[in-house]
This record gives structure tokens, sequence and C-alpha cells, in this order.
């Protein structure tokens, strides 16, 4: 996967086109692409927020899978992402496994420029909104968008329970 800005930037405005519904890219300090931080000095809700996170099967070969979880939920990687992966046991990438993955730093990972065959698993919660802010694949910039782009994004399963509240 080419880790180069420009070249997920083209994938990731490729694939919103594609999707077909508007979004907006909203420039921000990379130093507070982290959700927490972003929401806090951007004034944007937590519930408003989600991450994209890599998890990876601990046996070999090695397994991959990328959940889109609202930033006010833990992810279930015990059960239901386990589950939905059918693996016996999972762990969150590293930030090194993530960037090797998918050319991304954390705080600015993108479900909208992920390796073609990468699983992807929705938290159902997160269509219930009428907006979201997701990753761009960049820490400098975050994007706006209905969460229905989830549901039309192609290979995305939406999960039931994939998250519970913090």
């Amino acid at each position: 996967m080419s880790g180069e800005p420009a070249a997920i930037e083209q994938r990731v405005g490729a694939v919103l086109d594609e999707l077909g519904l508007p979004y907006e890219i909203q420039a921000i300090d990379p130093d507070f692409a982290d959700t927490a931080a972003y929401c806090e000095r951007y004034g944007v809700p937590p519930e408003r927020a989600a991450n994209t996170i890599i998890v990876v099967s601990k046996k070999e070969p090695r397994r991959f899978g990328a959940c889109v979880v609202q930033a006010t939920r833990r992810l279930d990687v015990n059960h239901a992402v386990r589950r939905a992966m059918n693996v016996a046991r999972l762990s969150f990438a590293t930030a090194e496994e993530t960037r090797a993955l998918t050319g991304m730093m954390i705080g600015g990972v993108t479900v909208f420029a992920l390796p073609p065959n990468l699983p992807i698993y929705v938290d159902e919660p997160l269509l219930e909104l009428d907006w979201v802010i997701l990753g761009s694949g960049s820490r400098s910039s975050k994007i706006r968008v209905s969460p229905e782009v989830l549901r039309r994004l192609p290979g995305a399963a939406v999960v039931p329970g994939l998250a519970a509240p913090r």
C-alpha cells in the first residue's frame, strides 16, 4: 500500500466521490489528530467521531481487519470482532503494523483508502447519526460525512454489538 500522502488523498477522494454522498474535508492541526484532542479542540461531540481501528489475528497466517467504531464506544475485540473474523485470538495492530498495512499513521487512518481485500466491520450505532467525523488518511485533516457512506462501502459489513458503551 502506498503511504504517500498525495496517493492516499487521491484514493480517499476517488472512493468518496464514487460513493455519491456529499462530504467536507476539514484541515486540522496534526497535533490534534487523535480523536479526544480533535473533539476538544474543534468542538465536536465525541459521539459524532468514529475511529478506524486495525485488528490482527495472533496466529499465523496473520489476518487483518478494519473496524469503524464510534469514539464513545469500546471495540469488543475478544467476542464480536473475533466472531466476525472467524479467528481464535485477536489483538489491536501496532502503530507500525497499521502503517505497513495502510500507509497511514494512527490518528489519520481512514476506511476510505484501505487495501481492497481487507475486511471492514462497522459498528451499527454509527448508522443512526446524521453526520460523523472520520479520519482522512492524514493527521492533517478529517472528513465530515453521512455515515450512510459506510453502508455503501464495498465489502463493509455492519455488525450489531461490534462495540459497547465505554
